[in-house]
């Protein structure tokens, strides 16, 4: 089954959202696709990414199908554990990994389906934002972690 996609408005500006074979495999910031959801899983995919942006949707249960290598899957994997509201260091995924704090940076900001898997919860040391790759950058970032009420107290919206 071919590639589907939708775009929706959203807080932190649009989000174009890639379905195939049943699966979400991608969120994408800002850029363009049918204009409605197309098919239950986009019209699903949209549905609780306005939930979640309305501040009634904690938990994402959307069939996923992102692509990477297996160490960015397994960083993936320890990012959607993180609960809603709470964030984790790179240092915290990386030890739990067995890796380093730049390898999960370089697997956050690869991340495919951002938002669904919360790379925007993963902070620096010290709670410091770190990067963010999707939308207006850390602007965008800041603004997630202050909707899931996640800030560090030195991170001021």
């Amino acid at each position: 089954m071919p590639a589907a996609c939708c775009t929706i408005e959203s807080p932190v500006g649009p989000l174009t959202i890639t379905a195939a074979d049943g699966a979400i495999t991608g969120i994408d910031f800002g850029l363009g696709g049918g204009p409605r959801p197309n098919g239950v899983l986009l019209a699903e995919a949209a549905h609780q990414l306005t939930e979640y942006f309305a501040g009634t949707l904690r938990e994402f249960t959307l069939p996923l199908a992102p692509t990477g290598t297996a160490f960015r899957l397994k960083v993936w994997a320890a990012m959607q554990a993180i609960p809603y509201g709470q964030t984790r260091s790179y240092g915290d995924l990386a030890r739990a990994l067995d890796s380093a704090p730049r390898a999960v940076g370089g697997a956050c900001g690869a991340n495919p389906i951002p938002l669904v898997i919360p790379c925007h919860r993963v902070v620096g040391a010290g709670g410091t934002l770190g990067g963010f790759s999707g939308g207006a950058g850390c602007d965008t970032k800041r603004q997630l972690l202050a909707l899931e009420r996640a800030l560090p107290p030195q991170l001021p919206v």
